[in-house]
C-alpha cells in the first residue's frame, strides 16, 4: 500500500515538473511588468487551449501530489 503511494508520488512530480516547465510565461521580462499591467486592467482574454490544458493539468497533479504526502505521512505513524 505504501509503495503504491510513493509511485504515485513519484508520477505526480514528474508530471507536475513538466507541466510548470511547459507553461508559457505570465510576462516578458521588466517590459511585460510595466505594460503587462494595463492589459490586465482593459480585460485582456486568457489564453485558451494548450495553457489552460497545462494548467489544468498542473492544478490535478498538484491535488495527487498533495494527497499522497498526507496518506504516507499517516502510513508512517
Amino acid at each position: 500500500m505504501k509503495i503504491l503511494f510513493m509511485v504515485l508520488q513519484v508520477i505526480a512530480s514528474l508530471i507536475l515538473i513538466g507541466s510548470i516547465l511547459l507553461q508559457s510565461g505570465k510576462s516578458a521580462g521588466l517590459s511585460g511588468s510595466i505594460g503587462g499591467g494595463a492589459e490586465q486592467l482593459f480585460g485582456k482574454q486568457k489564453a485558451r487551449g494548450y495553457d489552460e490544458m497545462l494548467s489544468r493539468v498542473t492544478k490535478i497533479g498538484a491535488g495527487v501530489f498533495i494527497a499522497c504526502s498526507l496518506i504516507l505521512v499517516y502510513l508512517q505513524g
